[in-house]
């Protein structure tokens, strides 16, 4: 059989195409798949489905068999004739039998094979191009003749009558290689900056990707860690708890055997009472008067205070002061027991407690009264008479800590539940003392977390993050991690909740910052009670020339 009409065997009847992915009906014709299946997806709903070529029909959607021989011939024809290229354009002299065209011109819009090609015009108005069946596209919609030229000024094709009468008569003009040419240097551009822009997203994710394993890693490292701490800390609460019960079994029995020691003694002193006034109750009935007089030990039954001040004293020692389980020395031996395993615990995670945060009383703003201690300030509308430093805040009824913070990961708490308007952070000792950009997170130089007008904010460099949902708990940590460049927020409800972290590299040592305005604020460290208390009534002075 020759080739072209083995080829025309090869054809899809629906595509014209040659095979891909041959199967048949029950009929026996052969399609593409893809071609059945879009022939009988639009058949459905039509009360049946029919063969496209016999026009057979079925009842039910058929099944596609492949057709694995057919499949085997194709790939072989297409292995025999691999400098043909598919096009499924043909040449359109080639009245008997298809061949496939390798050229089209334009002029006689006309598609060519090998030996048509040969024998064709070579004048220059016939155009030759790929094989295509769109000649029309290439032709002047207007005159009818090739498209040669592309005018820059109307972004558009043109051909010469469009180029010296038409109405792109004066416009500059290019031919289409050039522009192409220009067009494809452009698109060049943009892909080149693609190919860069995907190499960074390329990196972004590959270190995204490491990032993520170096995380998997460290929480996989981690959690392994913790399941030993965990097993330690049970350890300690078991060893705690023993050592608890043994300090109340060992109080127990030195108060058991205090109180049956005089139990004892009052039971002997009982009965020797009992024996007494048995002898008195005898005398007593006796009606001869000589014998009750002459009864020698009657001195003896009438003594009945002897020894019983000490053992009244004995008694009510027991009773009441000495009488019960020392509950503070049971207390004090579980909260040793506890702090020491919360230290263990800071320990473990390289934490600081930062309980010993003292104010500076030369930051404090002059109606700010600093406790003898440094560890309360309270608002006062009198003014305190305090010296005037270079440090002192001029404007904000704000106060630092006396400590600096320059490495290591440290945290602390503040109660915020008795205030209405607070701000509390971190600042460089080198932030503004004065002005509009002195308050704590208003500037480059500081960080915070503050209430006003019932709403939560975070503020840096004046910049606002709304918190919601508000705080829950009324109660939030500060944390730093120094090296890291990382200072957070914490609200400590039940779980507790990450409030926000600013990251950035810390180019000077670090101060906590307050500044309150109604109620009052507590600082401590994790398992302090006291810290540092400010109170105010009002809020700070120069709250309304900040930008909330």
């Amino acid at each position: 059989m020759a080739s072209s009409d083995l080829r025309q065997e090869l054809d899809c009847s629906i595509c014209l195409s040659i095979y891909t992915d041959p199967v048949n009906l029950r009929c026996g014709h052969n399609y593409c798949r893809v071609c059945i299946d879009r022939v009988l997806d639009t058949q459905e709903g039509s009360g049946g489905y029919s063969c496209p070529e016999c026009r057979e029909k079925f009842r039910d959607r058929p099944v596609l068999h492949r057709n694995i021989t057919l499949r085997n011939i194709v790939e072989t024809f297409r292995s025999t004739q691999p400098d043909k290229k598919e096009t499924g354009i043909f040449c359109t002299q080639c009245i008997h039998s298809p061949v496939p065209a390798v050229k089209s011109c334009l002029m006689c819009e006309a598609s060519l094979c090998n030996d048509h090609l040969r024998v064709h015009s070579k004048a220059p108005e016939h155009v030759l191009t790929d094989p295509t069946t769109s000649m029309e596209n290439r032709k002047c919609s207007i005159h009818k003749k090739i498209l040669e030229y592309y005018c820059t000024e109307d972004s558009a094709c043109i051909c010469v009558t469009c180029r010296l009468d038409g109405e792109h008569r004066g416009h500059k003009v290019e031919t289409l290689d050039e522009a192409s040419e220009k067009k494809k240097q452009k698109l060049r551009n943009v892909l080149q900056e693609m190919i860069c822009n995907r190499k960074k997203i390329e990196q972004r994710v590959r270190s995204l990707q490491e990032r993520k394993g170096r995380v998997q890693e460290r929480a996989a490292g981690l959690t392994e860690r913790v399941t030993a701490l965990f097993i330690e800390l049970r350890r300690h609460l078991e060893d705690l708890e023993k050592r608890v019960q043994r300090n109340i079994s060992s109080q127990e029995e030195q108060i058991s055997l205090s109180l049956s020691d005089l139990i004892d003694q009052l039971e002997i002193k009982k009965e020797d009472l009992s024996r007494k006034m048995e002898d008195i109750e005898e005398l007593c009935n006796m009606t001869d008067p000589l014998t009750v007089l002459q009864e020698s030990d009657t001195g003896d039954l009438c003594d009945t205070e002897e020894g019983d001040n000490e053992d009244r004293e004995r008694h009510d020692r027991l009773l009441h002061d000495g009488g019960d389980l020392d509950v503070a020395e049971i207390s004090h031996t579980l909260h040793t027991g506890l702090s020491d395993m919360i230290k263990e615990v800071n320990v473990f995670f390289n934490i600081q407690e930062a309980s010993d945060i003292l104010l500076d009383l030369n930051t404090a703003h002059i109606k700010l009264q600093i406790s003898d201690d440094m560890k309360t300030a309270s608002r006062s509308d009198i003014n305190q008479n305090h010296p005037e430093t270079p440090e002192r805040f001029q404007d904000y009824s704000q106060v630092l800590s006396s400590r600096r913070f320059s490495s290591g990961r440290h945290y602390w708490e503040v109660d915020v539940s008795k205030s209405e308007c607070w701000f509390v952070g971190m600042c460089y000792p080198s932030i503004e003392r004065g002005g509009e950009e002195s308050g704590i997170g208003s500037n480059k130089k500081s960080w915070c977390l503050f209430r006003y007008n019932n709403q939560y904010f975070i503020r840096h460099d004046n910049k606002l993050i709304r918190i919601s949902p508000d705080l829950s708990s009324k109660r939030v940590r500060i944390s730093l991690n120094y090296e890291a460049g990382q200072l957070s927020f914490y609200d400590l409800r039940d779980p507790i909740r990450h409030l926000h972290t600013f990251t950035t590299t810390f180019t000077e040592p670090l101060h906590a910052g307050l500044c309150v305005g109604k109620g009052h604020v507590t600082i401590s460290g994790e398992g302090e009670l006291g810290g540092i208390i400010m109170q105010q009534e009002i809020c700070p002075e120069s709250a309304d020339n900040t930008e909330i």
